[in-house]
């Protein structure tokens, strides 16, 4: 009987973060959320919370902010249509909000491209990465299996199926275990249209785990690879990449293999600031 109410539990709060999602860029209110969970407004705050590790306003917080990092460092949307688009009604909200969340405003955050730059050697415009605060090592690394579900379109927004992979898995007790949350990119952004983007949102499990539909179990094989080691928001990671692929893989003597890249994710963005978050970025090598 727990184990019954334990799974309709979680299918009443995967839709919310379904709701979430679909109305990300609209008016919320946590009585429609509840509505949605089909849960009592005064007690389902904190089966939200225990299911998924965050409050449903800090979900919503967090993901809109999220979205408009990325706005600010690739587009050159004007800052009021990006409050507006995270739902903000003023762009002195917006700014307040960031500026707590990421310790720079919008403005500042744009012109310096990155949060690492504010601290790092001086870089080229754009926000160009520095090897010194990007160390890249050649390293062997173990394969692993993960339970993964798939994820369709932009990149910047894996982060959607990440939030239902917490609410499908018993992702607590898995992180508490050592695990790591992984992302796999099997496309190139530069060459594929962002709605057909085809990734991977997973994490780390036993070997025997009991993966059920819609996820599934992959094998990460074992081997070597470049491991670009980045610090700060996910929003920079795309920079990131255009200088592992651009600048340190031409000049390395190395050739990539035919394996897609993946990323772990080291630390938890829920209870850190952005500026925090650590994530290493691993390119399979031939060899």
């Amino acid at each position: 009987m727990r184990d019954t109410t334990r799974l309709d539990y979680r299918k009443r709060i995967l839709r919310v973060v379904e709701f979430i999602q679909d109305h990300l860029h609209d008016e919320l209110d946590m009585e429609t959320l509840a509505s949605v969970a089909a849960f009592s407004p005064y007690h389902w705050h904190r089966v939200y919370r225990g299911i998924a590790g965050e409050t449903a306003a800090q979900t919503v917080r967090r993901l809109r902010l999220h979205h408009a990092a990325g706005s600010l460092v690739q587009t050159r949307n004007p800052i009021a249509a990006i409050a507006r688009s995270a739902g903000y009604q003023s762009t002195a909200a917006f700014t307040r909000a960031f500026a707590n969340s990421y310790g720079i405003t919008p403005a500042a955050y744009r012109e310096h491209g990155s949060l690492t730059a504010l601290d790092s050697q001086p870089t080229a415009a754009g926000g160009e990465v520095s090897m010194t605060k990007h160390p890249v090592t050649i390293e062997t690394l173990p394969g692993c299996t993960i339970a993964a579900i798939g994820h369709l379109g932009p990149y910047m927004n894996i982060g959607e199926s990440f939030e239902k992979l917490i609410v499908m898995t018993d992702a607590q007790s898995l992180l508490q275990a050592g695990a790591r949350t992984v992302a796999i990119y099997y496309d190139d952004p530069t060459a594929v249209p962002p709605d057909d983007l085809r990734s991977e949102a997973g994490i780390e499990v036993p070997a025997d785990y009991d993966a059920k539909a819609p996820l599934r179990k992959i094998s990460i094989e074992a081997g070597r690879h470049a491991v670009m080691h980045h610090k700060g928001p996910y929003a920079e990671l795309e920079t990131a990449y255009n200088w592992l692929f651009g600048t340190w893989l031409p000049e390395s003597g190395e050739e990539p293999a035919n394996r897609p890249c993946f990323e772990f994710y080291l630390n938890d963005c829920k209870s850190l600031p952005p500026a925090e978050w650590l994530t290493d970025i691993c390119l399979p090598l031939k060899g």
